[in-house]
């Protein structure tokens, strides 16, 4: 795939979890959720437990990172072990008002990037299936393992 150089990798620090509270409770940038209720709420209360177990104690399970441009955070990449897939599943989330810039397509790259640097051979996403970034899933050289009335499921050897 592409070089596109137009984001860094960030690990978050916890006074930097304020982005994700924000990203989360965005209504645009959440309905791709539509279908698992969109915007999920992430008071202050939950950041500590969520940033040990995601980036503290992430176990070679769990890997997080903002995505960075130069004027600040424009979304978050993630993958983490599921055994309903015996497998790793992936999350890209541009903030709405930064998407149609690449940084999606990008951000996926960098995630399949770092989960083969890290020893994983396989990603999986499951996608609403009226869900229109499985374009860019597909475009990224992810295929559909299968799909049921809800979801698709995307797999991408590394």
């Amino acid at each position: 795939m592409g070089e596109y150089k137009l984001l860094t990798l960030v690990i978050p620090t916890f006074e930097d979890l304020w982005f994700r509270e924000k990203l989360l409770a965005d209504e645009e940038t959440m309905s791709y959720n539509h279908t698992w209720g969109g915007t999920i709420p992430f008071p202050v209360e939950r950041w500590k437990e969520w940033y040990d177990y995601w980036i503290v104690d992430h176990e070679d399970q769990r890997y997080y990172r903002y995505l960075k441009d130069e004027n600040g955070f424009v979304g978050e990449i993630a993958y983490h072990y599921d055994s309903e897939y015996d497998g790793y599943v992936a999350d890209v989330i541009v903030y709405s008002k930064f998407r149609g810039r690449g940084y999606g397509s990008e951000g996926l790259e960098l995630l399949c990037r770092a989960a083969k640097e890290n020893g994983i051979t396989v990603l999986y996403d499951d996608i609403a299936i009226d869900n229109a970034s499985i374009r860019l899933f597909l475009k990224q050289g992810f295929y559909e393992a299968y799909k049921t009335k809800e979801k698709i499921i995307l797999r991408k050897d590394l």
